[in-house]
């Protein structure tokens, strides 16, 4: 019996290849990036790694591969800006706003899978020499920094906890005593963590809200002195589907409820229920809101904005927080309506 995985999202084997953890591009710096030059009917990427937008007439764009004469615009984020879901490149969010909703300037695809916010900004600042000037920055985020918040505070160090910290933190203890060896200190077992458990004693609502805004607002300042005066710098919260409503699309729930019953790590409640919840979404909006006015940033929550403008039974999610090509489209359109972009 067929998956509805593969029934109702077929493109989803596709990501699976392309993120095969056994072919994962380990970088400096970022700690990973996506795998350059990748060829495939739903996603292809430059020589960086960056995923392709589509334009109008056909024409495409990325940042370390053709960029069309004149300025650009960029849209940041983590897989949901990369475009997990999406059917083909031409139906991400760039790809949308650049081939219908504001199309005056080309968009190129900042959005990394697996990315906190300082990795965000990492990946702009080592490419940004491969950029003409920019006319718009939207940094469009906000999920995957109130889940790494929720871990251990010894995996917070000054910048954060990241995606695969574990395994980072793991493989340099492993270093740290072959050196030991080497040095005829000989081997011995240390107490110190390196990965994470469910057992893990996890950080407190309250405190992850506060540690995910202040790491956000902080990289926005970078954001603004990288960007200069010449460019629009917007923080848009994600829309995401358990802070947007209750009701469930129901194919949406056909693939929630598979995704639980297959998934080795645990369900979606067990893993991030606790940063799920509205109540949580909106007091991490209101403080990064503050923050934002502070800096004259502007900020957005599109999650009542796009629950409003949709019905409960339409399909917008492959899972909790990818969309599907129609949730893309509605979501790039409602973005380009807000920062009244052409």
């Amino acid at each position: 019996m067929k998956l509805h995985r593969d029934v109702l999202t077929p493109q989803h084997q596709e990501y699976a290849k392309f993120n095969d953890p056994a072919e994962m591009r380990y970088l400096p710096y970022l700690m990973n990036f996506h795998r350059a030059n990748y060829r495939s009917p739903v996603i292809n990427t430059d020589r960086a790694g960056f995923r392709i937008s589509h334009g109008p007439d056909g024409v495409t764009a990325s940042a370390a591969g053709h960029i069309p004469p004149g300025p650009v615009r960029v849209i940041s984020g983590s897989s949901t800006v990369m475009g997990i879901g999406a059917t083909s490149d031409a139906t991400t969010l760039a790809s949308l706003l650049w081939s219908r909703h504001a199309p005056s300037t080309p968009w190129l695809n900042f959005g990394g899978r697996c990315y906190n916010s300082t990795q965000e900004l990492l990946l702009f600042m080592l490419y940004r020499h491969l950029l003409p000037e920019i006319d718009e920055i939207v940094i469009f985020s906000g999920m995957n920094d109130l889940t790494v918040c929720r871990w251990p505070e010894w995996q917070q160090g000054d910048h954060g906890a990241f995606f695969f910290c574990g395994e980072y933190f793991e493989k340099m203890e492993e270093l740290r005593a072959a050196h030991r060896k080497a040095k005829g200190r000989g081997w011995r077992s240390t107490t110190r963590p390196t990965i994470a458990t469910h057992d893990d004693a996890r950080r407190d609502i309250p405190t992850v809200i506060e540690s995910a805004a202040d790491l956000t607002l902080r990289h926005l300042d970078t954001w603004q002195l990288l960007a200069g005066p010449g460019t629009r710098v917007s923080y848009v919260l994600q829309p995401m589907s358990l802070w947007m409503r209750d009701a469930r699309a129901p194919q949406e729930q056909l693939l929630f409820d598979e995704i639980d019953r297959i998934s080795t790590l645990g369900t979606w409640e067990a893993l991030y229920g606790d940063v799920s919840t509205p109540e949580v979404s909106q007091a991490f909006s209101e403080k990064v809101r503050v923050g934002c006015e502070k800096r004259s940033i502007p900020y957005y929550d599109l999650n009542p904005v796009v629950a409003a403008a949709t019905v409960p039974d339409e399909w917008l999610f492959v899972d909790r927080t990818h969309y599907t090509d129609k949730g893309s489209d509605i979501v790039a359109g409602i973005l380009a309506d807000t920062l009244k972009l052409s």
